[in-house]
């Protein structure tokens, strides 16, 4: 009966063909795994966003309150907050769910961040892979506009003056500034609309999104194949693969062994989420209470991954704001658009920057790239400075100074520790390079970066995707026969 149940769907849906990319080769490193955290860390996302959405209400209507927290016992509040109340005291299993929720978020994007910065610094966004660098880019951008819209929708006092902030920085665009903050915001905040319009392009609009991203970057994935670490040697079996041949990707195969892999992977990111939703509290609505235009919480601050821009509206003086042809720039367009822009302009733009003319397949060491590897850290550092600029108020707190000296000597760091650190960097790197023996390092076949001592893998079960597309199976019980090789025509990390 199974059998008849598969030759029929195999009939209709071809499924012997597509059954080769069950061989596909997935290089055995650990690092490549940081694209499947973020996989199913939207997964965990989308999954307790629905059972969310099932409870909240996006209105800021005023409802009479009558649940589980007496401080609001018969009070009347927006709708929005009411719901969030209720879904944390009310509905079981809501509170772990809802932090789930907000753990998820932030695995998302620190795992699409790290992501990022293996991909840079291993040099794994040279030619041919450009447009898939370009679509995380786009995945990161996405996913810090899907955290802010979400952590706004309560209309608690945290959640509005964050909101506000944002409008502050959509109303301070020239020219356009009035228009675009009215159709994203829905006019002067706090308005009405401002909650349903956020929860549209959170719970739909950004996910639809962030999910063709995927697709489009699985797409490419599958078709460029995988990037590989350097291997220690040349790998043997049936087919002997010199050390420097990239026409090959040696790893393991998509199934029993990738899978097996991503298994684990899965559990261990619900594990760690699990662990911090049980343990550590997240956004207390209830002790901030709902929205008061009147009022202002005592401290206001984003979530990490928007923390520098935070201290970019911080550290830049207001003196920075200045008229052209008529035309009012102020100081928070420079620090809330302009930095922030040209800070992912540049993103997108590296691998236009660092072009290779030949197609290039391997990894490399960034210790054996001074140049990339210091810019990589002047961004990294730059980043950091204005992170920390984000809780001026704190450390000014800590070390008993005015804010003001504290503002002036964290710009004087935005502005000098980030070159001062690459600088350093690329000198240090250069010296190492030049002290180093050929013999622990030799040329790649492209004739880019050499190819260290301290990649490869070799392991059992394998195929072997010939140049005809056929699978070369491999008997996995030979220890000579103990390489999973996938061609390539390019790669592209998970």
């Amino acid at each position: 009966m199974l059998e008849r149940f598969y030759q029929w769907f195999d009939r209709r849906f071809d499924l012997e063909e597509g059954s080769e990319f069950l061989g596909k080769a997935f290089p055995a490193e650990d690092s490549f795994l940081l694209g499947e955290v973020a996989l199913f860390s939207f997964g965990v996302l989308v999954l307790t966003g629905v059972f969310l959405g099932f409870f909240f209400e996006p209105s800021t209507t005023d409802v009479t309150y009558e649940g589980s927290v007496a401080q609001y016992q018969g009070q009347e509040l927006p709708a929005a907050f009411v719901s969030v109340l209720q879904i944390t005291y009310d509905i079981p299993y809501g509170m772990f769910l809802r932090r789930m929720h907000h753990w998820a978020a932030h695995f998302f994007v620190a795992s699409i961040g790290l992501h990022l910065l293996r991909v840079f610094f291993t040099g794994a966004y040279r030619n041919p892979r450009e447009p898939n660098w370009v679509v995380g880019g786009g995945l990161a951008v996405l996913s810090i506009f899907a955290a802010y819209t979400g952590y706004s929708l309560p209309f608690d006092e945290f959640a509005s003056t964050a909101t506000g902030i944002g409008y502050s920085i959509a109303k301070s665009v020239p020219v356009f500034g009035d228009l675009l903050s009215k159709i994203v915001f829905g006019g002067q905040y706090p308005s009405s609309a401002t909650v349903p319009r956020f929860y549209f392009l959170h719970v739909f609009f950004i996910p639809v999104a962030i999910m063709a991203l995927i697709g489009v970057h699985m797409a490419i994935l599958i078709r460029q194949k995988h990037t590989e670490g350097p291997r220690s040697g040349d790998v043997a079996g049936e087919l002997t693969i010199d050390r420097g041949d990239d026409t090959y990707v040696v790893g393991l195969p998509a199934f029993p062994n990738q899978a097996a892999v991503s298994a684990v992977v899965f559990f261990l990111t619900m594990a760690a989420i699990s662990l911090l939703a049980g343990f550590l509290p997240v956004h207390n609505v209830a002790q901030y209470g709902p929205n008061d235009p009147a009022g202002t919480p005592t401290l206001i601050m984003p979530d990490w991954f928007l923390m520098w821009v935070f201290g970019f509206l911080k550290l830049l003086p207001s003196w920075m704001s200045f008229d052209l042809l008529g035309v009012h720039v102020s100081t928070e367009f420079v620090s809330g658009v302009v930095l922030p822009g040209i800070v992912f302009g540049l993103v997108f733009l590296w691998p236009f920057v660092d072009y290779r003319e030949e197609p290039t397949h391997f990894t490399v060491d960034p210790l054996t790239r001074p140049w990339q590897t210091a810019v990589g850290v002047t961004a990294v550092t730059f980043i950091m400075v204005a992170s920390i600029g984000g809780m001026n108020n704190i450390l000014a707190e800590v070390i008993e100074e005015p804010t003001g000296f504290v503002n002036a000597v964290l710009l004087a760091a935005l502005i000098l520790y980030p070159p001062v650190a690459g600088v350093i960097t690329y000198l240090v790197l250069r010296r190492w390079n030049r002290s180093e023996t050929a013999g622990r390092a030799e040329p790649a076949a492209d004739g880019g970066e050499p190819i260290t001592e301290a990649g490869g893998s070799v392991n059992t079960g394998a195929t072997a995707e010939t140049e005809n597309g056929e699978a070369d199976e491999r008997d996995a019980s030979d220890p000579e026969s103990s390489t999973d090789t996938e061609q390539t025509g390019g790669g592209a990390d998970e």
